[in-house]
């Protein structure tokens, strides 16, 4: 994923390691990252297997993905403020290994209310691991190589993002969504191995205080980019978390096609993320209204198109290239805002977008329990209609972009 945003590194990176122990330590932390979108999305694709184990119904269910987006909102700005002195590497290892607790709990889960205690676990990983990790760049390599390094860190999010759905609904469909959650937390020991042998300590010799993020939140490039977020990220996950029970249930796809279909989707949306990262640097607010707009029609249509099986993966290829576009849109955008506090900036950008997924999955699931799948796609697209309305608003308002310092 290419992405506009350069990380100023908070100490000098080390000069005795190697090259290629350095980018080990950067692969570190993207598999970290996507351990965690991963085990964070999970349950979509599990969302009727689970519901049935514990027989509770969908919208019950959709709270696994309520859980984590909450306390990870709470979480970012809290453990970043908190933990500004701690060796980042300490924090690392302990999030990771909070995160394979949880999987574990889940696969050996007696009772729905433990399954939900483990979603608690995740959340507290996504804020503080995604808060710290984002900006890690420029203590892992070289100056000259920051750039490309913050690369390949969120390049953990379309993948984790695109592929962690499909390939839970594939190991639970053949093995059973316990083993998915078995599996997930297997490699995320073996990343946490990684992390502590590639890792170099990390002192943290600058925290962000809260007096910086308030800061923020009075810029008007940032207080939009809130809005955007909030709008895309609603249509999005209040949506996309019950899409699996839309295609039982409206196109009548068997659970194995239901896992092709997630797949096409996936690698719809790792080539969006490229199409988005390529242009959001030259282009923010078109490139992220192209995105909001895609989603909306796919998600306007599906109802109408989605009963035959061509119509459903036509729109899901279409949905998946648009949201493969939607954090590089984002986390672009929250640090055009504010270039001189790229720290504060991913605090902002992983606060609003988990907190959003919280309540995207809620309301998706509130609409689904009272009405039907193909509601909660319609209710979804006019959010996105919505964001694309939001980002014509700051090109009328003609607001610029600040310059770094």
């Amino acid at each position: 994923m290419s992405t506009a945003t350069t990380f100023s590194a908070r100490s000098p990176a080390p000069t005795d390691r190697s090259p290629s122990v350095s980018w080990l330590a950067v692969i570190s932390v993207m598999l970290g990252i996507f351990s965690i979108v991963t085990t964070e999305i999970l349950p979509i694709g599990l969302l009727t297997s689970i519901g049935s184990s514990f027989t509770v119904s969908d919208g019950m269910a959709g709270l696994m993905m309520t859980m984590p987006g909450l306390l990870a909102a709470l979480s970012a700005p809290v453990v970043t403020v908190a933990t500004g002195r701690v060796d980042r590497r300490v924090m690392l290892g302990v999030f990771i290994l909070l995160l394979a607790l949880a999987n574990f709990l889940a696969a050996a889960a007696s009772s729905y209310w433990l399954v939900l205690i483990s979603r608690v676990m995740v959340g507290i990983t996504i804020g503080g691991f995604w808060s710290i990790g984002a900006g890690l760049a420029g203590q892992l390599v070289p100056a000259k190589s920051v750039g490309r390094a913050t690369s390949v860190i969120f390049s953990a999010v379309p993948l984790g993002s695109v592929l962690g759905v499909p390939l839970g609904t594939f190991i639970g469909d053949i093995a059973g969504w316990r083993t998915a959650f078995l599996v997930m937390g297997g490699f995320t020991l073996a990343v946490l191995v990684l992390l502590l042998v590639v890792v170099p300590p990390l002192p943290s010799g600058q925290a962000t205080r809260l007096d910086v993020l308030g800061g923020m939140l009075r810029s008007v490039n940032t207080r939009f980019a809130l809005v955007m977020t909030f709008l895309v990220v609603l249509a999005h996950f209040g949506t996309y978390t019950y899409v699996t029970p839309f295609l039982e249930q409206v196109t009548h796809a068997s659970s194995g096609l239901v896992t092709v279909y997630l797949l096409i989707y996936g690698a719809a949306g790792i080539a969006g993320n490229f199409l988005g990262g390529a242009t959001v640097g030259r282009h923010p607010r078109s490139t992220f209204a192209a995105a909001a707009a895609l989603i909306a029609g796919a998600t306007l249509l599906l109802p109408v198109l989605g009963h035959s099986d061509a119509g459903a993966v036509a729109l899901l290829v279409v949905w998946g290239v648009a949201y493969g576009a939607v954090p590089v849109c984002s986390q672009t955008w929250f640090s055009k805002a504010a270039p001189d506090s790229p720290e504060a900036s991913s605090v902002l950008f992983t606060a609003s977008f988990q907190a959003t997924i919280s309540i995207g999955a809620f309301v998706g699931g509130a609409v689904l329990d009272r009405s039907s799948p193909s509601a909660v796609m319609v209710l979804g697209g006019l959010a996105a209609v919505l964001t694309v309305l939001v980002a014509w608003a700051h090109r009328a308002g003609r607001h610029a972009w600040p310059k770094a310092s």
